[in-house]
């Protein structure tokens, strides 16, 4: 990794374990401690970000293979696989601007730092963290039934963005709240 990277950490776990609650509370506080974060998010369905009817969705509809929608407020880029298989974790993050931080949500399996997120009524309850040595800490709202990494309450987001912060090795901004 060069200097000039981004600096990788994930939130893994399984369907409705408190994923994205997290990413967005990670996102909010190390935003506001001065960092520049982006994100990624694994969906393992078929998603679609644009609405039937509206005109990029047409132009895709009637083949376009990437179809980027600008606008004075943001910038969408939308790109048709049409069987192609999955771009990796890599080819996403070569794509994304710029900044300090990417938070990466779901890729389970990706050889990255992660957080594990556990909650009692998640899809599953098996723990990933003793499968994955990449998992460096979990986040639950109840204790653990298994030894393992260092556990945070899931709503510890001032606590889960320090241990991401020292793991990444990135200083403290004088930004903290």
């Amino acid at each position: 990794m060069t200097k000039n990277q981004p600096k990788i950490f994930g939130v893994t776990g399984w369907k409705n374990s408190g994923k994205t609650g997290l990413m967005v509370r990670l996102v909010r506080e190390l935003t506001a401690r001065g960092y520049r974060v982006s994100t990624v998010k694994h969906a393992h369905h078929d998603c679609d970000v644009d609405k039937p009817g509206a005109d990029s969705h047409q132009h895709r509809k009637a083949g376009a293979q990437e179809v980027a929608l600008v606008s004075g407020a943001r910038v969408a880029l939308m790109q048709e696989l049409r069987g192609a298989p999955e771009p990796s974790l890599d080819d996403i993050l070569a794509r994304l601007a710029p900044c300090d931080i990417v938070l990466v949500e779901g890729y389970k399996r990706e050889p990255i730092p992660k957080i594990e997120t556990r909650r009692r009524d998640a899809r599953s309850t098996e723990p990933l963290a003793p499968f994955d040595p990449q998992i460096l800490a979990v986040a639950s709202d109840h204790a653990p039934d298994t030894d393992g990494p260092p556990r945070f309450d899931l709503d510890d987001t001032q606590g889960l963005a320090e241990f991401i912060l020292r793991h990444l090795e990135l200083p403290d901004t004088g930004h903290g709240r």
